[in-house]
């Protein structure tokens, strides 16, 4: 029978401390999400505040009476002059400001409309001023087409939504299918590709030449025009070799995705963590101060704390506030390790191009900075180096190793920039296959498969020698 007893045992175990749980969560951190979690913390945690950037006082200061005439100077308006002139000559200032000013800067407006391609489509079925009926018909047909333009859903579909409120017939849901199909953008409201190229199609002028063929080809030759069988074209339609040039010209300007050029998403900024700089022959590496604001522990409240306050939210406040001050140094410390490491590594694609690019792993980085490679994986995600040579992700300068036969090292980026380098450089009446490709970096020292040389080819969106030469000699 067994007996209750007390055992004593030794062991380890590794724990992590709440000070460094949220290290490696910073760590991980891209620079707009660490923006944002540093205002929430600032707007719940009295014990910090942002250090405030040293401003040039040296700047002269507007005297009073600099100022009384620069506010009488704004006032005094010509009164023979429109409000409309005004605007337009302030407009036409702010234009030539940015484009020749003395401050040179390249200005850029972001598109912050919102306009979707259903708010657009419904302002055009409001000015046409259609009716009750039409319109309400109108809007369940504009809720079945998709952002790319095209009716996801049967007009059977529509017919079933309406009900009970509307009772309409295919024919009547057809006749104001057809209505918005002569909306803004031109090709919009179809239900397949080859019908919203002929839409797009009817819209130009009847005189254009090839349009009549150009729209026999969208709508019953679609798939011969993209398996490219132009004998069998001309032999089908009876026309010469101009006139399907003709009539293909008009079909390739035809946008396949209509609602794609109103549907447009603001574009993303991507704010550097790193700045990369060659100064008097040597790379260097600096953080991008402006990426987060520097943070401090409050010295006021925390030397009235200091005096035997016993408030325990405000001593964890002040714990917690000088973790994170230590787990942003600790950030800023090991990516700018990192991001050195990386830099003297890979120097020479900084000086000439990704064909200089090394062979690199987290393993490399990781010795030389003596961290674990989960480490490195975590500086690596989503933190982003501006160079000469364009802004990068930290990922984009590792790559895998392919040995060359005399023992050299090659990296895939390499491989990838010679491959595409040949291939600009062939003669367009005689591309190179991918085996004359293989063959020549073979020649060259590196061992490659053909099917690698296929594989980033076709990763880098190239065609095949053959679909480059029927280009070619079209």
């Amino acid at each position: 029978m067994l007996k209750p007893s007390l055992q004593l045992r030794l062991g380890q175990q590794l724990t992590m401390t709440p000070q460094l749980q949220q290290a490696i969560k910073l760590l991980q951190l891209p620079v707009m999400d660490l923006q944002t979690h540093i205002r929430e913390v600032l707007e719940s945690n009295v014990m910090l505040e942002a250090e405030e950037s040293d401003r040039a006082i040296d700047e002269p200061e507007t005297t009073a009476a600099e100022a009384e005439e620069a506010a009488r100077a704004e006032t005094e308006v010509d009164a023979d002059s429109s409000w409309e002139e005004t605007q337009l000559t302030a407009a036409d200032s702010n234009w030539s400001s940015g484009e020749s000013g003395g401050s040179g800067e390249n200005r850029e407006f972001a598109d912050r409309s919102g306009i979707t391609l259903h708010d657009h489509l419904l302002w055009q079925l409001q000015l046409e001023s259609p009716g009750e009926r039409v319109f309400v018909i109108g809007q369940a047909v504009l809720d079945v087409i998709n952002e790319d333009g095209y009716l996801s859903e049967g007009l059977d579909s529509v017919q079933a939504t309406l009900q009970p409120d509307i009772r309409a017939s295919i024919e009547e849901i057809e006749t104001v299918l057809m209505l918005i199909q002569r909306f803004d953008p031109p090709g919009v409201g179809a239900r397949t590709v080859g019908e919203s190229l002929s839409l797009q199609l009817r819209q130009l002028d009847p005189e254009t030449p090839g349009r009549e063929l150009a729209e026999t080809l969208a709508l019953d030759h679609l798939e011969d025009v993209a398996q490219q069988n132009f004998s069998q074209l001309r032999r089908k339609l009876r026309c010469t070799e101009e006139e399907l040039h003709e009539a293909l010209l008009l079909v390739r300007g035809c946008h396949p995705r209509p609602g794609a050029s109103v549907n447009t998403t603001p574009p993303d900024y991507v704010v550097p963590d790193v700045y990369v700089r060659k100064i008097d022959n040597r790379w260097i590496v600096e953080i991008n101060g402006e990426a987060a604001p520097k943070l401090r522990v409050n010295d006021t409240y925390a030397g009235l704390l200091g005096r035997g306050s016993g408030n325990t939210t405000l001593k964890a406040q002040l714990q917690e506030a000088r973790w994170l001050v230590r787990s942003l140094e600790i950030r800023t410390d090991t990516m700018l390790k990192v991001a050195r490491t990386i830099v003297e590594r890979q120097h020479e694609f900084l000086d000439r191009g990704d064909e200089a690019m090394k062979p690199l792993v987290l393993r490399d980085v990781a010795e030389a900075v003596d961290m674990h490679e989960s480490t490195i994986s975590r500086v690596t995600n989503g933190k982003y180096m501006h160079t000469p040579r364009g802004v990068f992700e930290f990922k984009y300068f590792f790559s895998t190793n392919l040995g060359g036969a005399d023992g050299s090292e090659h990296s895939s980026t390499e491989i990838r920039a010679r491959i595409k380098r040949m291939i600009g450089q062939e003669n367009p009446a005689k591309p190179l296959s991918d085996s004359r490709i293989a063959q020549a970096l073979s020649g060259d020292g590196i061992k490659v498969a053909r099917r690698t040389v296929a594989k980033y080819r076709e990763g880098m969106a190239i065609p095949s020698s053959s679909e480059r030469k029927r280009l070619a000699v079209r």
